[in-house]
């Protein structure tokens, strides 16, 4: 009886859509307490679109005084859009990013920062560290696509990624940092 339950159960999962199905956690190198002594603490941002939960995974430097965009972080350099780990994103419906089409899967993302528009790099390796962005992690880009900068009065201390308002199947991940503000449009095919 409890091989049958089990069985059932599994059955059951498995004909859950992959809309409903449970998203990937975020990848992290090191245990919980190192984890939480990080000078750039790890976090997620979730949205729904369509009833399917997206994710992305990412860690949160902060300015501290110093120059970020054009500065710490170099124009037309390739950036990891965070700290410590790559920042990945998980989808599970098919989906564009930047105009970028991906399948439902789990992806990194990495940014080539300019002064008017940023370059979105969409990238199959996930469970690596952020940098360096070399040829062999290049070389496994899906796509890229650009959005233009917008500039904020308003100084933010801390890297923050969050997802707009969702509106006919498509969503927008926000970036902003220092007086900088990105927003990557995701849109669910």
């Amino acid at each position: 009886m409890l091989i049958r339950g089990a069985v059932t159960l599994l059955a059951g999962l498995m004909a859950l859509p992959l809309e409903a199905q449970e998203l990937p956690g975020c990848w992290r190198r090191g245990n919980p307490a190192a984890l939480a002594e990080r000078a750039s603490p790890p976090d997620s941002a979730v949205a729904t679109v369509d009833g399917a939960r997206i994710k992305v995974c990412y860690s949160r430097p902060s300015a501290r005084g110093r120059t970020i965009m054009g500065g710490l972080v170099p124009y037309g350099e390739p950036w990891r859009l965070g700290a410590n780990e790559a920042t990945s994103i998980h989808l599970p419906f098919a989906a564009e990013i930047a105009g970028v089409r991906v399948e439902p899967g789990s992806y990194s993302l990495y940014v080539i920062p300019g002064e008017t528009e940023w370059t979105v790099a969409v990238n199959r390796s996930v469970e690596r560290w952020g940098i360096p962005i070399d040829d062999g992690v290049r070389a496994q880009d899906v796509g890229r696509g650009t959005v233009p900068v917008e500039r904020l009065d308003q100084h933010v201390e801390q890297l923050t990624l969050r997802f707009g308002s969702v509106r006919q199947g498509a969503t927008e991940l926000i970036v902003e940092w220092e007086h900088t503000r990105v927003r990557i449009p995701i849109r669910k095919l």
